[in-house]
């Protein structure tokens, strides 16, 4: 079945006191662009990340947010910088020996001084959120892709209906064909009949007007535009029915199927044959804009 570029999928846990949160957006795109926001800590994570999302995902705009927030009640932790506190200490020391100073240093003192104690959130490092992390965006892939199918859907009804609207013309216009050179030959003996009078004794069999009549019928013989359309058409439908990325083969047929309709658009004049061009190329313009969305 075939998918949209469209969808959406999120999935979050709660790791080491802190909550992981995973989104997963995908729109409309030529090709296939994966973009990941993650916390610069977990950088290293990055290419892991896209290459999940490759797995699933072919075509289409991909933007990927993971977010990490302390929960309320988490206690941060302390770290203290032991050398830099000894390397206080022996200062103080120095300074004290040398001036002759009687104070000593305190513990207030010490956790006063700047790069001694300093706070970190608990579990924070990437080691931690590494599986956590990984199997949130297989889930919110997954929950994405489920959206694309959905939606994939929807737009294969859809062009499966115009197919539908579109194969009718085309056998409406094959049926119109062979008439449209009879009616040519009529009209033609009527005009030539008006212009030369009953007694030019013009009949409807004459050689002159049946040489007419078959010039005009070769020129706009569209048979084998009708015989392409229709292969065209049925090309679409196994697309339709693929679990393969169809959209830019879609989107080629429609081109393919465009240029046979304005051929036989050129070719024959006839007014019948004319409007049914004109209707099959307001649905293959219908099945353009949904190729778009198509992965």
């Amino acid at each position: 079945m075939v998918q949209s570029m469209t969808g959406f999928g999120q999935s979050g846990r709660s790791v080491c006191g802190c909550r992981l949160q995973v989104e997963m957006r995908s729109v409309n795109h030529r090709y296939s662009e994966i973009s990941v926001r993650i916390p610069r800590e977990w950088m290293r994570l990055e290419d892991k990340v896209k290459r999940i999302v490759q797995h699933s995902v072919k075509r289409g705009k991909v933007d990927v947010s993971v977010t990490v927030e302390k929960e309320p009640g988490t206690a941060a932790l302390a770290e203290i910088d032991w050398p830099l506190a000894e390397s206080y200490r022996l200062a103080a020391e120095q300074i004290k020996e040398r001036f002759a100073f009687s104070d000593s240093l305190s513990l207030r003192d010490i956790l006063a001084l700047p790069g001694i104690v300093s706070f970190r959130d608990s579990g924070m490092a990437a080691d931690h959120f590494t599986e956590p992390l990984l199997e949130c965006v297989r889930e919110a892939a997954a929950g994405m892709l489920e959206m694309r199918r959905a939606e994939g859907g929807h737009l294969a009804v859809e062009v499966a209906g115009r197919l539908d609207r579109l194969e009718r013309l085309r056998r409406e216009t094959a049926e119109w064909a062979p008439k449209a050179v009879e009616e040519y030959k009529l009209k033609l003996h009527q005009r030539l009949t008006g212009l030369l009078g009953e007694s030019a004794g013009l009949l409807p069999d004459d050689p002159r007007l049946l040489t007419e009549a078959a010039v005009m019928a070769d020129r706009s013989d569209i048979r084998e535009e009708l015989v392409r359309l229709e292969s065209h058409i049925g090309q679409c439908r196994k697309l339709l029915a693929t679990d393969e990325p169809a959209g830019r083969k879609l989107d080629f047929l429609n081109q393919e199927m465009n240029r046979e309709v304005n051929t036989i658009g050129s070719k024959s004049g006839h007014l019948e044959i004319v409007g049914r061009v004109v209707e099959m190329k307001a649905e293959l313009e219908k099945i353009r804009e949904q190729a778009q969305n198509i992965e």
